[in-house]
């Protein structure tokens, strides 16, 4: 029986599976097969020896002076025979041997240790990419699943990344190795388990930086803030613990090699990497450059900011269609109003034109009241 043993470590091995867990289900399996032969009602124990593979099966009978039931009762003479102790009302373990368990039993329980066997391989394939969320992994394109597309993992494993988790106007060819981040691995109803998988994500940039920057990786520059637009632009807030060190300097990387890589791997998305500040006045301002800030006015009780830019900057500073404002207001949490600095002379002289206007009025009804 010793080749029973060898095969499970060896199964074990090449499918990652739990050789107790299998063994485990060998003996639920054959328990269910002895029904076939000997009915639900009688009790069986099945064990199968963790190092040389030999397998006893037992049912359960009671020892009886009249035998009303062959397949639960035993005689006492029968009982003392495997232990002369036993006395009538005792519980007998009685071993049957696999010749008694009959072609269909034994055809039952080869179908439910296989079944075993697939749930096993699902289980250890769920578990590991289970303790894989909110990682990246490699996958090759298969094909096209209407406007998703199919993904393997690994040999056995494929994932559907959806279209809305794409980046925008990005197409992939069957072959082609692309790098997705794990949103979450979970169980359905089916008995299955779905890998969700995507491309947008803001941490899937954040992780991307801590492959490629080593000063992140190992704790000297943090990621304190980061929000994006998949596929036009990403701003990044970083700090670092090291005074010596430069961290939007390490992150950009020499020549910009660095963000260039995480660059090309988003298919030319914009990267914004800013100088993260306790002080939200300092942050509010580096998250809105590239353009120019004259003053920025902070509420921190109510979360918001008022920026004030050169004339010739606004547009820079709101950017096309409001996005540079938009997500500079995400990376900082705080709701940004900017504003010119004509406009704000022009709402300077109108709030002084409105006080004189004001002025007079009041002049005019004091001198009529005085008449």
């Amino acid at each position: 029986m010793s080749e029973i043993i060898d095969a499970l470590n060896l199964l074990a091995k090449e499918k990652n599976l739990d050789k107790e867990e299998i063994m485990q289900g060998i003996e639920k399996a054959i328990a269910s097969a002895c029904e076939k032969d000997y009915g639900k009602n009688t009790q069986y124990s099945v064990n199968m020896d963790r190092e040389t593979g030999e397998i006893k099966v037992y049912t359960h009978k009671t020892v009886v002076e009249q035998i009303m039931d062959p397949r639960t009762d035993i005689t006492l003479e029968e009982a003392q025979q495997i232990n002369p102790y036993f006395d009538i009302d005792d519980e007998v373990p009685v071993e049957i041997t696999t010749m008694d368990f009959g072609r269909i039993a034994t055809q039952k329980a080869k179908g439910i240790i296989l079944q075993q066997i697939k749930e096993g391989e699902r289980r250890a394939v769920f578990n590991k990419y289970k303790s894989m969320e909110k990682t990246i992994v490699t996958g090759v394109v298969q094909r096209y699943v209407g406007e998703n597309v199919s993904v393997a993992l690994d040999d056995r494993t494929e994932t559907l990344l959806s279209k809305k988790e794409m980046i925008p106007r990005e197409r992939y060819k069957t072959g082609d190795r692309i790098k997705l981040f794990i949103l979450e691995v979970k169980e359905t109803q089916k008995g299955g388990f779905r890998i969700i998988t995507s491309r947008t994500h803001p941490d899937f940039v954040k992780l991307l930086f801590e492959r490629e920057v080593a000063e992140i990786s190992d704790g000297t520059v943090e990621i304190k803030s980061i929000t994006r637009e998949a596929g036009s632009r990403t701003k990044i807030a970083v700090w670092s613990n090291n005074p010596s060190v430069d961290a939007v300097g390490s992150c950009v990387g020499v020549n910009g090699e660095r963000v260039k890589h995480i660059v090309d791997e988003l298919g030319g998305e914009k990267i914004d990497i800013i100088k993260w500040d306790e002080d939200p006045a300092i942050f509010i301002e580096n998250a809105i450059r590239p353009s120019e800030v004259i003053s920025v006015d902070v509420y921190p009780e109510d979360k918001e900011a008022y920026v004030v830019v050169p004339d010739d900057k606004l547009s820079l500073a709101i950017g096309l269609k409001g996005q540079n404002a938009r997500l500079a207001a995400f990376l900082t949490g705080y709701k940004i109003d900017i504003k010119s600095d004509r406009q704000i002379e022009e709402e300077q002289y109108g709030k002084e034109d409105d006080e004189a206007e004001a002025s007079e009025a009041a002049e005019e009804i004091s001198e009529d009241e005085e008449a």
